[in-house]
Formats: C-alpha cells, structure tokens, sequence
C-alpha cells in the first residue's frame, strides 16, 4: 500500500504516472485520443475517448511498474478543467460529446449577457470573465440544443461534470457525484466567497441545481473504485483542475508565491492566500486549492501562445526541425538587433485581452535572419510572462513584486536557454524543479495526504527540491530597454492602444 496513482486527463491525451511513498516517479503512461472539430470554432472530444483512455493508461502503468493493484493506496485525479460533459444518471452514458474549453460556440450568448450588463455580477460572484472558455454557457447549449435535454434535466434525470467529476462518477459506478473546489470555481456557476452554487447564476443561465455536484476540499474522500478497473478497489482521494494541481505540484502554498505553466499557451497563477482579490487589469480570480472547507485564491493570468511560438518557427517558418533547436538557434544571434516578435496569431490574452490584434515582428533588417526571429519568439515568451507578474503585483497590494521568485514547468522550460532570458527579462530569479511532472504530482500529493502517505503542506514545501535556479545577468539599464522596446511593439500592435 506504498504507491499513488496520479491521473492526468489533459486536452489531447491521458496519463497514468504511479508515484512511490517519496514521492519519486515509478512509471508513466501516456496516450493521445482524437480532437473533433464539427464546426468553426468548436472543439469536442467523444466521452469513451476519455474515459478509456484512463483507465488503460492506469492499467498500463502499473503494468510497466510490475505493481499489484493492492500495491496502490490512492487515486489522485487532475483534469483538463472547464470541459463540460452531460450524462443520464441511471445509465451514466453522456447525451452529447464533452465540448472542450477551447470551443467558442457560446460566443454569442457571452456577448448578448454582457451587453445586458451581467457580467459585473457574474465577475463579482466568481471571479471570472462572461467568456465560452467557462463552463456555464456550454451547459446551457446542451440543455437547449440536445432534443429534450432540458426536460430531461428539470425531472432530474441528467447530471453535469468537468473531467473530473465525469472520471469519479464512472470509477465509483455512480456512486460519487462531486467534484472539487477548483474546478467549482472554474464553472460561472459557483461563487468563490460563499463556498456554493449560486441561484442567480443558475437563474442566469438556465441550469437546474440537480445537475449539479458536490463541491468537496481537493484532498478528500470521493469514493472508492470498483475492482473492475484497476484490478483492485481503490480509494479517491484528490481532485484539482490542472492549473491548480501543477500550484500544489510547486508547493506554492504561502501568499506570494507564484508557478508558470509553459506549454502551447502559459499559466500562471499567483497565491494571494485566504484574500479573494479582485483584478484592475482583467486577470481572473480563483480558488489555488482548498483544505479542510477553507479556501485559497490566486490571481490568474493566460498567454495564449507561448510552446506555439516555438511550433510557429518549426512548423510555420521551417527554420528549426524540432523545438529543441529554438534555444541553440536564439543563442547565436546578432545581440546589436533589437528585434521583436508579438506572438498574437489568435489575438492578445492577459493583461491586454485583445482578441482582434494580430501578430507582428519590429525591428528587422537586412541582417536580420532565423536566429534572431528564433530569438524574438523565444523572448516573446518571457516578456508576456512580466506583462502577467506585473499585473499581478499591481492588484494585490500586499505584494510589491520584490522577492519574487517563479516556479516553472511545462515543455518549454527544458531549454536552459530560455529560463535564463526568462530571468533576466523578469529581473528575478526563476525555478525549476527537479520533478518535471508537477500537474500529476499535485494530484498525487492531494491523494496522499487525505490518505495519509504524504506530509502536511508545510513538510511538503521543505521536500521540493530545486533543480535549476537561474539568476537574472542582464543589466538593469539594459533590462529596461529592452522591456520598453517590448512594450512599443505592443502599442502598435494592439487594435485600441492605451493613451
């Protein structure tokens, strides 16, 4: 009873990573599934999709572990959050596909509700913006486009669920309908101060409370798995949306703290502790995990191209074979250009939210070539990343920015390369963990310590090991020339410039 499933139902593949009593990897799986596209703008996944593809993948790590299922104490599970699924409670068969964060069929709905003018409610109960990446407007579509859902819905007969509580519901055999306090407050629909589902927002968009599930801590009992799927009957135990859980996964557990998340877009979420601070610059509230029925927010901030610049020069430029190459090619650039790249190919995210603006390059000359485009979309990265921290530090107060120090993870924080310039960018020093898996270590860790393998949070945050911390190089007079040449080619880049 030694051993911690983690599973990590992401966007476009599932993962199983058995984690031991130390917290050490023990053996990964992983498996891509199929992204549906029926319409401009939208993004489904077939539910079984999801559904099989983690429970083989748990099989297939305890295989690779020679690990009986015994052997596993707990279930930890963190999710691709704000995707919604509907399903029939007797059967528990989904009535239509899950449809994805990414969708952006409720645009119209979005805009009709904010020009109605109930955004400023809805932002003051969650802590979100009235946007289709939110769960809310997705459930609403279902109910009023799946023939007889709505009916079906009001008598009690169908449930709602992001991955998470979709997961649960179909390894407990139907006997567990919950879900977590992140992926709560990820939904429209849950007001953050209160600690429950909100009538008004449920009035709001049309969703009957008895679709709804619990709300329960991150780390807490969600039932057991029946034997059937892993060989053994298994405890759950952990529950946080993705973000979230990679937070836990950097032990950012003390107000100040803040992790970035680099894959095709970045995350970053800053722990402003037990004060739900509401953002001047657009940035999202939310809940950072939740223990023992008392919550903890963070501010919240997204760049919407970040691994996908990288992607842009292998697969848009044909100037690298592989992402890898990025960091070796910016290396070797010309440092007497001052070249920038404005990733915005699908517009600007935090703190600017731009989505009609598109991307550009500054600066170019006739020696311009790919190693300094390679380095222009490399340190695009870093200087969205400052954009966010200092948006942060402009609403909270309590923290002026000095003493930061930034957890990373995600693909593109392997290039030495670019976490140095991400230092010396931000002018702080940044941290990369030797544990490279942190969404799925959180969700390990959230399981463990319900269960108790794993220490209280403050032992825990003394375990973190440090792989890499990379200390800013640049002079500060170049710093901030190089940071007001970024902030120029954003001016004119944007469809509506600040004055």
């Amino acid at each position: 009873m030694s051993l911690v499933l983690a599973i990590d139902q992401g966007t476009t593949s599932s993962r199983a990573i058995l984690f031991s009593a130390d917290m050490s990897i023990v053996s990964v799986a992983q498996r891509e599934f199929p992204q549906h596209y029926p319409a401009s703008g939208w993004v489904e996944h077939e539910p079984e999709d999801l559904w099989e593809s983690v429970v083989e993948m748990g099989r297939e790590a305890l295989r690779k572990a020679d690990a009986r299922p015994a052997d596993v104490a707990t279930i930890g599970i963190t999710n691709q959050r704000e995707t919604v699924l509907v399903w029939d409670r007797r059967t528990g068969q989904p009535i239509h596909r899950a449809i994805v964060w990414q969708d952006r069929r409720t645009a119209e709905l979005c805009a009709r509700l904010k020009s109605d003018g109930h955004e400023d409610l809805i932002r003051s109960r969650t802590g979100l913006l009235l946007d289709p990446y939110f769960s809310g407007t997705k459930i609403a579509w279902i109910l009023d486009n799946v023939p007889g859902a709505r009916g079906r819905a009001e008598r009690g007969e169908l449930a709602f669920g992001t991955v998470d509580t979709f997961l649960v519901w179909r390894l407990t055999g139907g006997e567990v309908h919950a879900t977590d306090a992140t992926n709560a407050s990820r939904t429209l629909l849950y007001d953050i101060h209160r600690g429950d589902w909100d009538d008004d927002l449920l009035n709001l968009f049309g969703i009957p409370r008895s679709m709804l599930p619990e709300v329960r801590d991150c780390s807490a009992s969600y039932g057991t798995s029946l034997p059937e799927h892993f060989g053994a009957a298994i405890p759950i135990c952990g529950v946080a949306g993705d973000q979230q859980a990679a937070t836990v996964g950097q032990a950012c557990f003390t107000p100040g703290m803040a992790k970035s998340t680099y894959g095709t877009g970045c995350f970053a979420l800053l722990n402003t502790g037990d004060t739900p601070v509401a953002s001047r610059n657009r940035l999202l509230t939310t809940i950072a995990y939740q223990f023992n029925g008392k919550p903890t927010y963070a501010l919240e901030g997204s760049i919407f191209i970040a691994g996908a610049a990288v992607q842009w020069l292998r697969d848009g430029l044909g100037i690298i074979k592989s992402a890898a190459e990025s960091g070796e090619l910016a290396r070797e650039a010309d440092p007497a250009q001052s070249v920038y790249l404005v990733p915005a190919f699908v517009g600007l995210g935090a703190p600017y939210w731009d989505p009609d603006c598109r991307g550009a390059l500054f600066g170019l000359t006739r020696a311009t070539g790919p190693r300094e485009i390679a380095h222009a979309a490399l340190e695009s990265v870093c200087y969205q990343t400052l954009d966010l921290l200092n948006a942060m530090h402009d609403d909270w107060s309590a923290n002026d920015g000095e003493g930061t120090v930034l957890r990373v993870d995600g693909g593109m924080v392997a290039s030495d390369w670019a976490m140095q310039r991400l230092a010396d960018i931000l002018g702080a020093p940044v941290d990369r963990p030797e544990v490279k898996e942190t969404t799925a270590l959180g969700a390990a860790y959230l399981a463990g310590l319900h269960a108790g393998i794993f220490p209280d949070p403050v032992t825990f945050a003394d375990m973190w090991r440090l792989e890499t911390r990379f200390l800013p190089s640049l002079p500060e007079t170049l710093r901030v020339e190089k940071v007001n040449g970024w902030r120029d080619a954003v001016s004119r880049t944007l469809t509506h410039p600040p004055r």
